[in-house]
């Protein structure tokens, strides 16, 4: 199958572009450095002609709330047009948990838009929400921290994997279209705080972790439970401490 993976040079991107292209897929990694640009549209028509398939992992260039917005609100509105056109079968899109209950947030009320927007296009899709990536704890702790002294709540938590969720989207984009919502986690679920500690205690960092009870992640308050999901789940095979033993 031809199949396009929008955002195709990014982090999830050349995992799931390479994974597709060993199982003998024709893969497009669109990007703007190959011509093919969500929020201009240009390259989108004929980057989809004769493609089956569309994989949504683009990003906008920055998660402050107007940019974020003005980059999803754009990109659904020219790959929809383009897929349309085209006749696409399936379009799948990566999205995040918790996105529902957090619109107060500039970026999730982008990601919101850019749902709606698929849900909404009459193309059938899937919509993949993720938890927090293992990869992101080093952004925690340099966001966070202050000197030594690493501040983080003690809120619920269950990171998955980057490998884990390369290998979802590929799984789902290859399967029917769910035309719902799906959610996937890690196996590990417990306080923010735990896994701050085991990062920094096995990589051997010269920080302190000081947990609180505030409720906030990135500085942005949060309902206890926003992170992991509410109900249902597909779950990672990646454990967290098994992951940072072999980063």
């Amino acid at each position: 199958m031809k199949i396009l993976v929008v955002g195709g040079t990014g982090l999830v991107g050349r995992g799931v572009c390479e994974k597709l292209a060993n199982a003998g897929h024709d893969v497009v990694a669109g990007s703007p450095s190959a011509g093919i640009d969500v929020l201009t549209g240009e390259g989108l028509a004929g980057a989809v002609a004769g493609t089956d398939i569309v994989i949504d992992l683009s990003n906008s260039s920055s998660p402050e709330a107007n940019v974020a917005l003005e980059f999803f609100r754009a990109a659904a509105k020219n790959l929809i047009a383009a897929e349309q056109s085209a006749h696409i079968k399936h379009h799948l899109v990566l999205s995040i948990v918790g996105t529902d209950e957090a619109q107060h947030i500039g970026y999730l009320k982008a990601k919101k838009s850019q749902e709606d927007a698929v849900i909404a296009s009459g193309i059938p899709y899937t919509i993949i929400r993720s938890t927090q990536f293992h990869e992101h704890t080093s952004t925690i702790i340099a966001v966070q921290g202050e000197g030594k002294d690493v501040h983080v709540s003690t809120v619920d938590y269950q990171p998955i994997a980057l490998a884990d969720v390369v290998d979802y989207v590929v799984r789902f984009a290859l399967q029917q279209p769910k035309n719902s919502i799906v959610e996937i986690a890690g196996p590990d679920r417990g306080p923010m705080t735990e896994f701050v500690e085991s990062y920094l205690r096995q990589t051997g960092e010269d920080k302190v972790l000081v947990p609180n009870q505030d409720n906030k992640y990135m500085f942005e308050d949060i309902a206890r439970s926003l992170l992991v999901p509410a109900g249902e789940f597909f779950p990672g095979k990646i454990r967290f401490e098994d992951w940072v033993r072999q980063a």
